[in-house]
């Protein structure tokens, strides 16, 4: 019986051990695949962790072009509506037109003191105030020829107003737009004027630099009217002519027409970049580029300026003018296009008025770069004076046939 079961009981113990084997294999098995997943679970975890970052900072990329074209769209809106806005809020208050032809408030150079020209170098030079009419007051700058610097010295007013008196002939400058009578290139062509001969006399329309008073077409020819005729009652017989420039031009022939309307002309009148009318100028003027297609241009920015009662019509004025005219302008003009100063030679030159004068139009070559206020430059300017210094003479007409 004990034989029998000892067999048995190995069986048992040899099936228990191989169980138990068994048992180990299998748990090492599922350990091993425990671990696999683990593995796995945390690789994947890994792959996801880079990708959901890109598409976050794929996302807050997109934001943020997202934002500046919001941002951009919003300044463009801005834009386009000031630029609808600005026809509407000229058309309903003229007054801000005025100011844009005028730009008295501009006053350049700054920090310079009126009160002494010679702080330009201009050590020949008198400054002192008139008063054409009650409550305004104009400040005069009075050049003496460049010949009587020394005696000039420490001179009152007095003294350069006998001066008037001499045999020199006179310039009355009627400055354009902006700035003021001590403006750069306005003391350069005071020196070459004065280095030439003349005396210079200019001033600041009422509203300009110290000058007091409010500015308008009517005010500015009323005093270059008071200044010539404050001129003429010191300078005895002496010629003197009339210069304008740019904006200066259209005062200039308003003055002059008026002066021609009473019979008493100025020796030459003397038009430095002129145009013909203060519409055809504002609507070739660069400021206008922006607008110039603008549906219903001229009732948005012309007629506000005819209403303010601002006209400058120099191509009206010159039929009605009795004197001798020079015309200066270069071609590469940009704020007063060249084409207006031709024309208004070609309506100047047939016009009756002048059948006993001279009409002279003198180009001055792009090349040159004189612009719209550096003609003073020219080393011709004392040649192409020359006629209007010495009236008895008489110039070859040649010489203004050619740009120079």
């Amino acid at each position: 019986m004990r034989k029998r079961t000892e067999p048995v009981a190995l069986e048992h113990e040899r099936c228990a051990a191989s169980s138990s084997s068994s048992s180990g294999s299998a748990a090492a098995a599922l350990d091993a695949d425990c671990r696999l997943k683990q593995n796995l679970r945390l690789t994947g975890t890994g792959a996801a962790e880079p990708r959901c970052a890109a598409d976050a900072g794929m996302k807050r990329a997109l934001g943020r072009r997202k934002s500046l074209w919001l941002r951009l769209r919003k300044i463009l809106f801005c834009v386009l509506g000031l630029y609808i806005a600005i026809p509407f809020l000229i058309k309903l208050c003229p007054g801000i037109q005025a100011k844009l032809i005028f730009l008295n408030f501009v006053r350049v150079p700054y920090f310079i003191d009126l009160k002494k020209p010679q702080d330009q170098g201009l050590n020949h030079t008198c400054n002192y105030y008139l008063q054409p009419e009650e409550d305004v007051t104009i400040g005069v700058w009075h050049t003496v020829p460049a010949v009587w610097w020394k005696n000039a010295q420490g001179k009152d007013q007095m003294w350069y107003e006998d001066a008037l008196a001499s045999s020199h002939a006179i310039i009355l400058y009627l400055h354009g737009n902006a700035g003021t009578r001590g403006g750069d290139h306005r003391v350069e062509l005071y020196k070459v004027l004065s280095s030439l001969g003349y005396h210079v006399v200019t001033f600041d329309y009422r509203g300009w630099g110290d000058s007091v008073g409010t500015p308008s077409e009517r005010g500015m020819t009323y005093d270059a009217l008071h200044v010539f005729d404050w001129i003429k009652a010191r300078s005895g017989d002496n010629p003197v002519y009339i210069w304008g420039h740019s904006l200066g031009t259209g005062v200039a022939t308003n003055l002059v027409r008026r002066l021609c309307e009473r019979e008493t002309p100025p020796d030459a009148l003397i038009l430095e970049s002129p145009f013909t009318n203060i519409r055809e100028e504002a609507k070739s003027h660069p400021f206008s580029v922006i607008y110039r297609y603008f549906p219903g241009f001229d009732w948005f920015f012309l007629d506000p300026i005819t209403s303010s009662g601002i006209k400058f019509a120099n191509d009206e004025n010159v039929k009605h003018i009795s004197c001798p005219l020079l015309i200066l302008h270069a071609e590469d003009d940009p704020v007063v296009p060249f084409q207006l100063g031709r024309k208004l030679y070609s309506i100047a030159a047939p016009a009756r008025s002048f059948r006993d004068f001279k009409v002279q139009f003198v180009p001055f070559h792009s090349d040159l770069g004189y612009r719209h206020k550096y003609i003073y430059k020219s080393p011709e300017l004392p040649r192409i004076l020359r006629p209007q210094q010495d009236p008895g003479s008489s110039p070859d007409p040649s010489m203004w046939s050619e740009p120079v």
